[in-house]
């Protein structure tokens, strides 16, 4: 789960790590007494959305940039009106873009440098990965392909102390040296506690910028929890419906099934993730295209089941529905009495393809053959991948 850059900085506020003063608003009227408690000009406002570029970003109605600096309160509520409700679009949202919901309000830097800093997992070293770069900033990803020799990577074991030292160390290699030295080794140092903390699989701060005073300002964050960590994570799980911008992946989402839209024409239910990739894969073998990826999981109940049909049966380019089932956990029984229970409610508008193999299999069968839905039965999921592309093709 990725969270938004507001919440990232709550984070990392929290850990130690100097954040400029801010505040977070969904209403130009928001963004405006946000404004006035902070009582310092300029100020920046920021779109809040789950991608970068956000600076060179442009908006669907033609209004240039996510990132806006505003002299005066009022000019704040201007701006936060021409990017709340909008479309934005950047380099990482595609042509698509994702829509402005929050924008945070917050008091400008006088940058004088801009730093480049990151944890994530080497999972090849079972370590973590510490990078860090003196030329950060919005130009990061080009510096990256055309200078690697700008970053400084360092591993840390997993099972050994963070010491001081190797802090100190690391920041003795990006060229800082006393008192900035000190600084930056208890920023990294608070970094690593959030992202232990809160079972992160990225913490990035870029800018890391200095300012006049050479003092240190995380200027943008972007932190990523792992998703199967969330149970952990209570106060955390609220923030999930605020980067998914898809309304059947929403619905799907509030009923704990993980579901992908994408622009096929055969709608695919499966249980397992792995298995859910094994069918699409397949079925682009034999030239169909998938509409969406869904993985039931192995403990959902029938409730889940129905509930996943029906996002199917939502997607608008629909015109054939694949149903590949190994049952373990997950009973064939189960998925066939929701299958049937959620056509009686929403009546069945394109054929179906049933692939069930696995535990309770044969009561699964028997339950199909009583009820009155019409489908094509398949043995193994090449045979269903070609009734279903077949289908489409009629």
């Amino acid at each position: 789960m990725n969270l938004l850059e507001y919440v990232a900085k709550e984070i990392l506020a929290r850990e130690g790590v100097p954040v400029p003063q801010f505040g977070v608003a969904s209403s130009p009227d928001e963004a405006f007494d946000v404004a006035v408690k902070l009582n310092k000009t300029p100020l920046v406002v920021k779109a809040q959305i789950a991608a970068g570029g956000r600076g060179k970003g442009r908006f669907a109605d033609g209004y240039e940039g996510g990132v806006k600096i505003c002299k005066t309160t009022e000019e704040v509520r201007e701006v936060a009106a021409k990017m709340l409700g909008g479309i934005l679009v950047t380099a990482q949202t595609g042509p698509v873009g994702q829509p402005v919901r929050k924008v945070i309000v917050t008091e400008s830097v006088n940058i004088v440098e801009e730093i480049y800093l990151s944890l994530t997992y080497s999972y090849s070293e079972a370590a973590i990965w510490v990078m860090g770069s003196r030329l950060g900033g919005v130009e990061i990803e080009r510096i990256a392909l055309e200078n690697p020799q700008a970053f400084v990577k360092k591993t840390f074991l997993l099972d050994q102390p963070l010491w001081d030292f190797q802090l100190r160390e690391f920041g003795a290699q990006l060229g800082f040296k006393s008192k900035s030295l000190v600084d930056f080794s208890k920023i990294l140092k608070s970094l690593f506690q959030a992202f232990i903390k809160h079972d992160a699989t990225l913490c990035e701060i870029n800018p890391l910028a200095i300012d006049r005073e050479n003092r240190f300002w995380a200027l943008d964050a972007k932190i990523s929890i792992d998703d199967n960590s969330l149970f952990r994570h209570d106060g955390l799980s609220t923030y999930r419906f605020e980067t998914v911008y898809d309304s059947q992946e929403l619905e799907a989402l509030s009923h704990g099934v993980n579901y992908v839209g994408l622009d096929g024409q055969i709608g695919c239910l499966v249980n397992g993730a792995g298995l859910a990739m094994a069918t699409m894969d397949i079925l682009a073998r034999f030239g169909g295209r998938p509409a969406n990826f869904l993985d039931v999981g192995g403990g959902a109940d029938q409730n889940q089941v129905e509930k996943a049909f029906r996002v199917l049966l939502s997607h608008p380019n629909l015109k054939v529905i694949l149903i590949n089932i190994f049952g373990g956990i997950m009973r064939c029984d189960l998925i066939a009495e929701a299958i049937v229970e959620a056509t009686k409610k929403q009546p069945l508008h394109v054929p179906l393809v049933i692939r069930l193999e696995g535990t309770r299999v044969k009561e699964g069968k028997e339950i199909l053959e009583k009820s009155s839905l019409q489908y094509v039965f398949a043995e193994d999921l090449e045979e269903a991948a070609k009734k279903a592309v077949n289908l489409v093709e009629k």
